[in-house]
């Protein structure tokens, strides 16, 4: 069984800096047993980031549509993890405002953070919370996942203008705030389920060193620079567009091109 102070040193050894932003996707269950079970994780992750800013996505996308449109900031579950949905209640930490591709967030810039995402009609828009994790040169932080619930890859596409990953058409959808305020945010969607083949670039991303492997807990994590990751994807997805648009493994030219030999 894993302690807090366990996972802490976990994540002492996967080298994350203290004082920068993480993004966290997770599986509880592939921690392992943990003593005080999902709280002490989120606990020592609260701890370890204390200096900086913790962000965990609390998504709502697999329900919240236009037959089910209002987003209760306050109250919709997030659809992504039990770490996400026991986090977002905690004391301190504040959500964003976008009604399917929310995050939660923990600082003491977390408001700032947060501000704006509703004024965006895509799920990963440059100017929302996904954009300022490049622009702070956050670290994600897989555990137990791999690169398929990396949503920022998504951000990435949408960022490189990528054909068909967006639908045309909007949903009427709507924020709704503590007081009951709604706030109208007519919104594009995710056209297809492209992140089933964003582990394909894993071994490219190993060799390029924008994302390097450890554990925590039990769990294989995978740590993915924004920067790096960005600056390289961006650079393939301009040779190949369609880099994600299935399941074909890379072929020996592209990954020439991308890995040194």
């Amino acid at each position: 069984m894993y302690t807090k102070q366990d996972l802490l040193n976990d994540l002492n050894d996967l080298n994350i800096d203290k004082t920068g932003t993480l993004l966290v996707h997770s599986s509880m269950k592939s921690i392992g047993e943990v003593e005080g079970g999902a709280d002490t994780v989120l606990d020592a992750l609260s701890q370890y980031m204390d200096g900086g800013l913790l962000v965990l996505p609390t998504h709502t996308w697999s329900y919240i549509n236009a037959d089910n449109p209002r987003f209760y900031v306050d109250k919709s579950p997030s659809c992504v993890g039990i770490l996400t949905e026991l986090f977002r209640k905690r004391p301190g930490v504040v959500r964003s405002l976008h009604p399917t591709h929310s995050v939660a967030a923990l600082g003491a810039d977390a408001k700032e953070f947060v501000a704006g995402d509703e004024k965006f009609d895509t799920p990963c828009a440059r100017g929302s919370c996904w954009g300022k994790l490049l622009d702070r040169k956050a670290t994600i932080m897989l555990i137990g996942v791999d690169l398929t619930r990396n949503t920022f890859m998504h951000g990435v596409e949408e960022w490189a203008d990528i054909p068909g990953r967006i639908t045309d058409s909007h949903e009427q959808l709507y924020t709704v705030l503590p007081d009951e305020t709604e706030i109208s945010v007519p919104s594009r969607r995710h056209s297809g389920y492209w992140s089933d083949y964003f582990c394909k670039v894993e071994e490219i991303f190993e060799k390029n060193k924008v994302m390097y492997k450890g554990t925590f807990g039990d769990a294989t994590v995978r740590i993915c620079k924004t920067e790096e990751m960005t600056n390289l994807l961006f650079e393939m997805l301009k040779v190949k567009p369609d880099l994600f648009s299935d399941n074909t493994p890379i072929d020996t030219e592209l990954y020439n091109m991308f890995v040194e030999h």
